[in-house]
């Protein structure tokens, strides 16, 4: 019989990428991360990674059983989360603030399936970029992209996640035509308030001096689509979109860090717990999206 633990610890390093990095998400040794992975593989009779320089690959084996055990896992989380909230009466408002291109672009799906799990918490999610404020209970809990750790407010509880990366987009019809018309400029689109970045006129496609300027990200995004230029864009949306494709030459960057933050007494809510404990299983899943390696190359 598979031990569930050995699966665990499985999915923790297919989706970290290394042993060192996931024995740092489980919170144990490398060795132990070892020891539990080679006891799967013995048990199933199959080896389930390949050991690169860069870490980790799994193999096709291993990417059958990532399948199945991803499937286990959510089986699991939704067991507990079901009689976690049967048993204990969890009832009462739950406030969450998230970044508005979080809420629509990754998220929503599972604050939608805790909601589902937990009927009797009436949930309400400001979407705002703005840090609500905690100690006083504007929000229970906020999700935010963190550039700068010493930023956050010392009163804050927090509960560090992936890191966040983005790259530069164009819509697949648009990079073909430009690959099929001697290379041309391209434009930039902008949110009014940012420039272009210096940086892009060094890319292999080079950006014309007249950008196109929205006013929020949805515009932003659409405009993309629609084939009127080039324009950087957190991977989970670019890597994630069917009408996008990376940019040639470009490289990826760094928006910074997810954090799930609370505050004081509130956090030890039956409620607030739950919903943090699920949420920061969910954003780990996401890690690979996050940093942009769903895809290969640019």
């Amino acid at each position: 019989m598979i031990d569930w633990d050995d699966v665990r610890y499985f999915l923790a390093v297919a989706r970290a990428g290394s042993v060192r990095a996931a024995a740092e998400l489980l919170g144990v040794n490398h060795s132990t991360v070892l020891r539990r992975v080679a006891q799967l593989e013995e048990r199933l009779g199959a080896h389930m990674f390949e050991k690169l320089p860069s870490g980790y690959r799994v193999t096709a084996a291993g990417e059958e059983v990532l399948e199945l055990a991803s499937q286990m896992e959510s089986a699991s989380h939704q067991l507990e989360a079901r009689v976690l909230g049967r048993d204990q009466s969890v009832r009462g408002l739950l406030r969450i603030t998230i970044p508005p291109i979080l809420a629509t672009h990754l998220v929503m799906p599972d604050l939608a399936e805790f909601a589902a799990l937990y009927r009797d918490i009436e949930m309400e999610v400001l979407s705002s970029s703005g840090l609500a404020n905690l100690t006083n209970r504007e929000a229970d809990v906020a999700i935010r992209v963190v550039y700068d750790r010493k930023t956050l407010p010392l009163n804050l509880h927090g509960l560090k996640g992936p890191e966040v990366f983005g790259g530069v987009y164009m819509s697949r019809d648009r990079l073909a035509t430009w690959r099929a018309g001697a290379l041309e400029p391209i434009r930039w689109i902008v949110i009014s308030k940012y420039g272009i970045p210096d940086w892009v006129r060094e890319g292999e496609v080079r950006a014309t001096a007249a950008p196109f300027r929205t006013t929020d990200g949805a515009s932003q995004i659409v405009a993309v689509r629609q084939g009127i230029g080039m324009t950087t864009l957190p991977c989970f949306i670019g890597d994630a979109d069917p009408l996008l494709a990376r940019v040639p030459g470009t490289d990826l960057h760094m928006y910074g860090t997810l954090w799930l933050l609370t505050q004081g007494e509130t956090r030890k809510t039956k409620r607030v717990q739950l919903f943090t404990d699920y949420i920061s299983r969910r954003l780990a899943a996401y890690a690979p999206l996050l940093a942009g390696l769903s895809v290969s190359g640019g």
